[in-house]
């Protein structure tokens, strides 16, 4: 496996081939051991493109479903990884156009108005934490809607999801050429971002 994987690093290949083997005959335990080494991993990576927890719980629970209940189409155990993210990423993306569908026709004022990071403010910290927390995902929000949405699927999955470059390019289904190149893009937009990358020094605004 790739050694930028998360919570599946700590699976061999050949153990997670195995498990997924057995989930797609409709083994239950094996399937609860690929959610219990995924689900982590697949809700940050849908909290970060929803900013709101409910959405992500909601939609975790629903890619899983959709995972188990296409398993047996997977023709290669050893592409689980890239073909949940692709999964993932879908269904994200159809949850953002359903929110955008739904704007036409539902006022403002009865709407969400972005992210929420609402988990991302404790009660035990300090209002100066908060506030910064609350400025850094502004800043991060302000700077993915300079990228180009291939650019920002492919900075997300590599430095937020971090995902290997074979691995994005089963995900979007492009070429790694094509995903270094965007890469590239992303990474130089993301150089000139200095009040941003303050913030994630922890340097003072």
């Amino acid at each position: 496996m790739s050694d930028t994987a998360g919570q599946a690093k700590a699976v061999a290949l050949p153990e997670l081939a195995a498990c997924v083997e057995q989930a797609r005959s409709g083994d239950r335990h094996a399937m609860s051991e690929l959610i219990g080494v995924f689900r982590e991993d697949i809700y940050r990576m849908v909290y970060y493109r929803t900013g709101n927890r409910m959405d992500a719980e909601d939609l975790t629970q629903e890619i899983f479903l959709k995972v188990f209940d296409n398993l047996k189409g997977l023709k290669d155990t050893g592409m689980f990884r890239p073909w949940l993210y692709r999964i993932a990423v879908n269904r994200v993306n159809d949850h953002h156009r359903r929110k955008k569908f739904l704007s036409f026709f539902i006022p403002a004022s009865e709407r969400e108005d972005g992210p929420e990071m609402e988990d991302m403010q404790h009660t035990d910290e300090s209002v100066l934490d908060q506030v910064i927390k609350k400025e850094f995902w502004h800043e991060v929000s302000a700077f993915m809607h300079k990228l180009s949405k291939l650019e920002r699927e492919v900075f997300q999955l590599r430095f937020m999801d971090h995902l290997g470059i074979a691995e994005i390019s089963k995900v979007l289904d492009r070429g790694e050429s094509t995903v270094k190149t965007h890469l590239y893009r992303a990474v130089k937009k993301f150089q000139a971002e200095e009040h941003l990358i303050g913030l994630i020094r922890g340097e003072e605004p």
